[in-house]
């Protein structure tokens, strides 16, 4: 009898400890989406404060060749620096992006693949058009309840407007 009592004890418990670790992925997905979202209200909102705030203290950056561990204040730096010599005319996805989740729902992933149109005015004051057509993946880690993105990999390829 104390056996029985004991091992469904023993059984209640494991059940209720493996629903507690039980990660909501269409919640956590959400959570990764509105990440998505907010970086293109950042760009159009010229929001490089905001938009360094999404990024870990471990960030890695692989673009055009280099991998660089970037500080936030450097981001920052950057971004204002892009963000105030552009206006955003498009920051759309060509498709939804790819969302995928480690085990234990602490690590994600985005796929993304996006078309960004800007203006900017050029060197004779001129106002010129660039549209581009980037890829990209963004790692994501949990740090608490909170999403930071530790990672992005991004691609690019020039879109010919003219034709």
């Amino acid at each position: 009898m104390r056996t029985t009592i004991f091992i469904s004890l023993a059984i209640i418990l494991i059940v209720s400890c493996k629903e507690q670790n039980q990660v909501n992925i269409e919640a956590e997905r959400d959570k990764i989406l509105q990440l998505h979202k907010l970086q293109r209200d950042n760009h159009f909102n010229k929001d490089s404060i905001s938009f360094a705030s999404n990024l870990s203290e471990n960030f890695i950056s692989v673009n055009k060749g280099e991998i660089t561990h970037p500080k936030k204040k450097e981001i920052i730096a950057r971004y204002h620096n892009y963000f105030s010599s552009v206006e955003f005319v498009k920051w759309d996805d060509v498709t939804d992006p790819i969302i995928r989740f480690s085990e234990d729902g602490k690590l994600a992933y985005s796929i993304v693949d996006k078309i960004v149109k800007i203006t900017y005015e050029g060197e004779n004051g001129d106002l010129i058009d660039d549209e581009t057509h980037y890829a990209w993946t963004a790692i994501y880690k949990k740090y608490g309840d909170e999403w930071k993105i530790d990672c992005v990999t991004s691609t690019e390829k020039p879109i010919d407007i003219e034709n």
